[in-house]
């Protein structure tokens, strides 16, 4: 349909942006006169640049689901928006795509490594954003649980908690359709997922830490991300293993909603009384964190090392990041290649389609011997 061609003019990140305003559209549009965020938040929040704002939400605005109003904003078209459907699929196989949407360059590889597995001609990919809340997440299953779709890949939103969304779930069971996820999973389904061995990768990473003659070890964590407790847990069982004093002091936990908070981070190692390195569990944290540091005069690794989990810019040899590397194209082509399986052979049970991937290490320059090591 219009719908479908006008997207694939879109490029993946402003794709993103599209994805996440649509999102705040479906969760806002019932008040009134609804302005969305501005250009510059937008940008700030999905680590975009202003044009690539400006290309998403031009397209919203053509589509008839945003008006612009002259020294004022933009507003969201609630009598649009209130009978926006989902439209048909021709015909060919209609997958479902849901993301947390946080992180806009691991989300454009995924896609990519999905779109490789899946043809155009034969499949309809209809793309979500839950901008990781529960909310966003039950409209769009309760939008889609009688749409017609085949099959469903999902990220989980705040997967560390007791999903209040596990009913949506069961009827897509219910109806035999089959469900994949990927980086975070609900324990309580018996969905089938694909993930990167993070147990492995902490002991990889922090064990390069230890090595260097590190201690001290502050990280970074999201609390409500089912992923990064995993991480966390790989940590411990390191410091643990090798002999080395976990502090609780040392690890500043933060819900998805407050994690991208470059002040948050910067009270937290002020607080700390002597640290010589960061964990940081994810890209975006690892960018605000090296922020901070500069902004406190400490050099990396010379005053301070960092090491950091799924680094999901291409940057990392330029940057020479020790990190493990964000493996988005990879797991795009497993969950898909595992989900037309699935579909082929009719199953909605984990009868072996589970994966999980070992890391991916990238030894760079970011880790140095410890200050009192020297």
């Amino acid at each position: 349909d219009a719908r479908e061609d006008a997207m694939k003019e879109l490029d993946g990140k402003t794709e993103l942006v599209y994805l996440w305003v649509r999102a705040y559209i479906e969760e806002n549009k019932f008040s009134s006169s609804t302005k969305i965020p501005s250009e510059h938040t937008l940008c700030r929040k999905l680590a975009v640049s202003r044009e690539t704002v400006r290309r998403a939400l031009e397209h919203l605005t053509r589509e008839g689901l945003l008006r612009r109003v002259k020294g004022s904003g933009t507003y969201i078209n609630k009598e649009a928006a209130l009978s926006w459907e989902l439209g048909g699929s021709g015909g060919k196989l209609k997958i479902g795509l849901i993301l947390q949407g946080q992180d806009g360059n691991a989300n454009s590889s995924l896609m990519e490594g999905i779109r490789s597995i899946l043809p155009p001609d034969q499949v309809d990919l209809r793309t979500f954003l839950t901008d990781n809340k529960f909310s966003n997440e039950r409209h769009c299953l309760q939008t889609v649980i009688n749409q017609g779709f085949q099959g469903f890949i999902v990220d989980g939103v705040k997967a560390s908690l007791l999903n209040p969304n596990l009913d949506c779930y069961q009827k897509i069971y219910q109806k035999r359709i089959p469900v994949i996820f990927y980086n975070n999973y609900y324990r309580n389904l018996k969905c089938p997922r694909v993930v990167v061995n993070d147990l492995r990768c902490a002991e990889e990473l922090i064990g390069l830490l230890i090595r260097q003659g590190h201690r001290n070890i502050a990280g970074i964590f999201v609390s409500d991300n089912y992923q990064s407790i995993e991480k966390f847990q790989g940590m411990a069982a390191t410091l643990q293993k090798n002999g080395v004093e976990y502090q609780d002091d040392y690890v500043k936990w933060c819900a998805s909603s407050e994690a991208y908070d470059a002040r948050s981070i910067g009270r937290f190692l002020k607080r700390l009384p002597h640290y010589t390195a960061v964990v940081c569990c994810n890209y975006m944290i690892f960018r605000l964190t090296r922020q901070v540091l500069e902004q406190q005069g400490k050099r990396v690794p010379e005053d301070c090392s960092l090491v950091c989990f799924d680094y999901s810019s291409d940057d990392w040899e330029a940057e020479g990041v020790t990190c493990s590397i964000h493996q988005g194209y990879r797991i795009g082509q497993e969950v898909a290649s595992r989900l037309m399986r699935m579909i082929r052979n009719r199953d909605c049970d984990d009868k072996g389609y589970t994966y999980v991937l070992p890391p991916e290490i990238y030894l760079g320059r970011t880790v140095g011997p410890a200050r009192e090591a020297r």
